[in-house]
């Protein structure tokens, strides 16, 4: 019975007729009284009996709390005016432990102003003494028909977050809905595979998948970041090595397409390859051999082959850093995988993925977040996706004090909306002319000045480039080596 409400999604408004009563059981709820005058609880108690539910009688703010905190009572009647603790003080408290609790204030100093200020603050209701039975009534029932709703809305979610499970990688939205289609297809006829998407959306979660599911899913799964080596160490963690063949080299080892052998490879940050490791990559690709570095003997090689990267690979054909007859043979089957902010829908299940995750790994009972803390994540920009959602639910685990995710346990730039918009500072209107001019700055610096591969890049013949670059006094600029002559 703790467990009710308590979920990661948003809650589903309650339904409401003047011609059907909604019916909850009245189990669903047990409603604690609080109030410091004796006479006052006796006959709350045997009203609120009368109505059908179970009440714990408190003249104890203290053990109210205690109470809520335990998920044993989530509804409290309070009375607003007690000695060592008012009305509004408890509800704060309560707000801060339990978002999901209901507080109903009662006084006898009833007004619309009194009443508006308690809604606004938090109060579920507020209620004059002497109380209505009618008024009451509706109120419990419309609260345990919630609490009932939220119980069976909370058994679906987590029979979803079971359903849209794939393979560690979790999604609802149509962008990831396909990924997950296209995977499926890809992973039993597959060689060579590239994953495209920004840094921290999952690609190599991505890549495990499709190992898993392929018919070589009983073979070896070899992983290797290419931007984390330079390319002598790059060459013999692939290739592996021979005695000798250089210094330091004390035995012979074999790569990982060898270590591999009969399964996957996968190629993290393909892009980052130099144009020499290039060529030895396409080798592979192309005739399925490999050569140990001081090694004369060819080996021959049966592997799949799934390379990611975060980069425009066709952008940077265009401008000669990578060779196009490599891209080709990597995107012959291509995956994107969209960011976490073209996909803002997952973030609700994504929560609660994480937080199942390291409630577990930090032996934590985190409940879920307050309402004001789903909103922040859904307005978040995410520019690290799925891995900056994951550091701040991991550090929120850890450093909040209550059972909900609040807004003081989210990184700072999180709580503070205006240090996001910072970057948008130095943003000022441009005319048309304005922007066109910098495009064409910015292309022709990325093809490193090649007038042939930005006029390629841009989709414009090479003499109306000449013309913009003539027009906006760019015409000087040397032409650098690297394509054929402008």
């Amino acid at each position: 019975m703790g467990c009710q409400g308590r979920t990661i999604g948003g809650i589903v408004g309650l339904a409401s007729s003047r011609t059907v009563e909604v019916v909850a059981p009245k189990s669903s709820l047990t409603p604690c009284i609080l109030d410091d005058d004796p006479a006052q609880l006796e006959m709350l108690s045997a009203v609120i009996a009368d109505i059908g539910y179970e009440t714990v009688l408190t003249s104890s703010p203290e053990e109210a709390l205690q109470l809520v905190k335990s998920g044993h009572c989530r509804l409290v009647l309070v009375d607003v005016h007690m000695p060592r603790m008012d009305g509004y003080e408890f509800l704060n408290r309560v707000s801060r432990s339990d978002p999901g609790a209901h507080i109903i204030l009662m006084t006898g100093d009833y007004t619309l102003e009194s009443a508006l200020e308690a809604i606004r603050r938090g109060a579920s209701d507020f209620m004059p003494k002497p109380i209505d039975r009618t008024r009451l009534k509706r109120s419990l029932d419309d609260i345990a028909a919630l609490y009932d709703q939220r119980r069976r809305v909370g058994a679906l979610e987590e029979q979803l977050l079971k359903d849209l499970e794939f393979h560690g990688i979790v999604g609802k939205s149509p962008a990831m809905l396909e990924v997950f289609d296209f995977a499926r297809k890809v992973a039993r006829h597959y060689t060579d595979v590239l994953l495209v998407g920004p840094t921290g959306t999952g690609k190599e979660l991505v890549a495990r998948a499709i190992h898993q599911i392929s018919p070589v899913s009983q073979q070896k799964l070899a992983v290797c970041n290419c931007s984390a080596m330079v390319d002598t160490l790059l060459e013999s963690q692939l290739f592996g090595h021979v005695r000798g063949a250089f210094t330091g080299a004390t035995d012979t080892r074999p790569g990982l397409f060898e270590f591999a052998n009969g399964g996957t490879v996968f190629l993290d940050e393909v892009g980052e390859t130099s144009l020499p490791m290039q060529a030895k990559l396409l080798r592979v690709i192309e005739n399925r051999e490999i050569q140990r570095v001081g090694s004369p003997e060819v080996r021959h090689i049966n592997v799949r082959l799934i390379s990611a990267t975060n980069r425009d690979l066709r952008a940077e054909v265009l401008a000669g850093r990578f060779r196009e007859d490599l891209f080709y043979r990597l995107s012959s089957i291509h995956i994107r995988i969209p960011s976490l902010k073209e996909r803002l829908e997952d973030i609700p299940l994504l929560v609660q993925f994480l937080l199942k995750k390291y409630n577990g790994a930090y032996g934590a009972n985190i409940l879920g977040l307050t309402r004001r803390a789903q909103t922040v994540l859904l307005g978040h920009g995410w520019p690290g996706n799925v891995r900056e959602l994951e550091n701040v639910i991991s550090s929120a685990c850890i450093t909040a004090t209550g059972d909900f995710i609040d807004l003081a346990d989210l990184p700072e730039q999180l709580q503070r909306p205006e240090a996001r918009s910072r970057g948008d500072d130095d943003w000022k209107p441009l005319s048309l002319e304005e922007v066109r001019k910098v495009h064409i700055q910015r292309v022709l610096e990325m093809c490193q000045g090649n007038r042939l591969r930005t006029a390629q890049f841009l989709g414009i013949g090479r003499t109306s480039l000449y013309r913009y670059l003539k027009r906006d006094g760019l015409d000087t600029r040397k032409e650098k080596t690297g394509g054929a002559a402008a």
